[in-house]
């Protein structure tokens, strides 16, 4: 879920807006192409993921025309997208379909996870764009 992040991070530093609503679009496509048993989840989730990080990316302000960007705010703006998608993709996974019981443990392993995969990927995606790739251009 990291390189996922990173991926759809970069996606919105490079494109601006919906950057990450279009790598989402694609990747769902391809993922559901490639697991056409759960290829209705994998698709809107891939997408809601690229929609959730577009969407914090635009609230705090994260833009990267050709300066740094702030590593608090790409770090925050993935942390509450990856966490807000783990908790949804599990309720509705798991719990809606009765795969699993709503256990608070879980809930608690899936926020904890989507925190820590939320921070690697925004400290990876900034990283990245100010010491390698803002004056790359497309």
């Amino acid at each position: 879920m990291v390189v996922q992040a990173v991926v759809l991070a970069l996606a919105a530093l490079f494109v601006g807006k919906a950057g990450a609503t279009y790598v989402g679009l694609v990747g769902g496509t391809l993922s559901a192409l490639s697991r056409p048993a759960f290829g209705p989840f994998t698709f809107v989730f891939t997408l809601v993921y690229g929609v959730l990080v577009d969407v914090f990316f635009l609230a705090f302000g994260v833009a990267a025309p050709e300066d740094t960007v702030n590593m608090r705010k790409v770090i925050l703006a993935m942390t509450l997208s990856t966490a807000i998608i783990g908790l949804i993709s599990y309720y509705a996974f798991a719990v809606s379909t009765n795969i699993l019981p709503l256990n608070m443990i879980m809930t608690a392993l899936m926020l904890f996870l989507g925190v820590g995969s939320g921070i690697s990927a925004g400290f990876a995606a900034a990283y990245l764009w100010n010491r390698y790739l803002r004056n790359i251009k497309l």
